[in-house]
């Protein structure tokens, strides 16, 4: 925002030391992903800026990391061809880890915008009773620490029978939901739900009642009114908590540790497995590609909340 003509030296000062305060805290938050990005290209085996890419030599940079994430844990046994790509498919870890990444994050990114919005409809209800402390609790895994809640969900999951204060036996034990992707799932939409639960409620806030009323006095059941008014209206607000229950899924790793599998094996997870296991520049590289997709997501989330703004006649700031 540009200053007023009548700003006096003292105002003008404070004006540029806030835009120099503000440049250095965001040069100190940008500051690491600068180092990573640059590093992921490193053709040797280490975690440091070697002479030749500081002096910008060709033979410095390599796309050797890049490839080890596809190629880690394949066979080798075909050069090219289906064969190759099935081996990639099935074999290769950080593939492996990447696929189940994305369907532990589309089922669970389903499973919370779909609880989560119909939460923030009842909740913006003027006669919904209790909706401070109903609200407290459906947010609160966003707020208690994530070793609390991973634990409490290992301990329900792999012993559900405990809720009804016995143990569960031999044949109560395909209810346990350990180790199995509907626990990750679950999991993951009970983490995902209190983002999108607060997205769409902030639409709702702007969200003209008397349309609701309009389309019922023209004959409109609930259900189509729902389908038909509301739903369009409060739509970016949806798609933007689904992206950001997706991006939670997505990067989390405590609840993977202590609920998932071998079998659910996630990108986050393979990172700590590496990180502790055998440190590989190739962790940079998958850290580049994260970076790349959080940039996207967050842009899109923009651009949904800038559609928000028009349909409610705000304008974007």
């Amino acid at each position: 925002m540009a200053l007023p003509t009548y700003a006096d030296p003292l105002e003008r000062g404070w004006h540029y030391a806030y835009l120099l305060i503000c440049a250095l805290v965001f040069v100190f938050l940008i500051a690491p992903i600068l180092v990573v990005i640059p590093l992921s290209f490193n053709a040797e085996p280490y975690f440091t800026f070697t002479s030749k890419m500081l002096t910008l030599d060709p033979q410095g940079y390599s796309l050797r990391w890049y490839d080890e994430l596809a190629t880690k844990g394949m066979s080798g046994a075909a050069a090219a061809g289906a064969a190759w790509w099935a081996d990639l498919w099935h074999n290769s870890v950080w593939v492996k880890a990447a696929r189940n990444s994305i369907v532990i994050g589309f089922w669970a990114t389903i499973l919370s915008t779909v609880l989560g919005t119909l939460a923030a409809l009842g909740l913006t209800r003027p006669e919904m009773p209790c909706r401070r402390l109903i609200m407290a609790v459906l947010i609160s895994p966003m707020i208690v620490p994530i070793i609390i809640v991973a634990t409490g969900m290992f301990f329900f999951f792999s012993n559900p029978c405990g809720i009804l204060g016995t143990t569960c036996g031999p044949a109560e034990a395909p209810w346990r939901l350990t180790s199995t992707y509907l626990g990750v799932i679950l999991a993951h939409a009970v983490l995902g739900i209190p983002f999108v639960i607060i997205t769409v409620t902030a639409t709702l806030s702007g969200f003209d009642q008397s349309l609701s009323r309009a389309a019922a006095s023209l004959g409109g059941n609930p259900r189509t009114t729902f389908f038909r008014v509301t739903m369009p209206l409060i739509l970016p607000g949806v798609v933007s908590g689904a992206l950001f229950a997706f991006v939670t899924s997505f990067d989390e790793v405590v609840a993977v540790l202590l609920i998932a599998g071998p079998e659910q094996q996630t990108i986050p997870r393979q990172m700590w497995n590496g990180i502790r296991e055998a440190i590989s520049p190739a962790i940079l590289a998958m850290a580049t590609i994260l970076v790349l997709v959080s940039i996207g997501l967050l842009a899109t989330i923009e651009l949904l909340r800038r559609r928000s703004e028009r349909l409610r006649g705000v304008s974007p700031g």
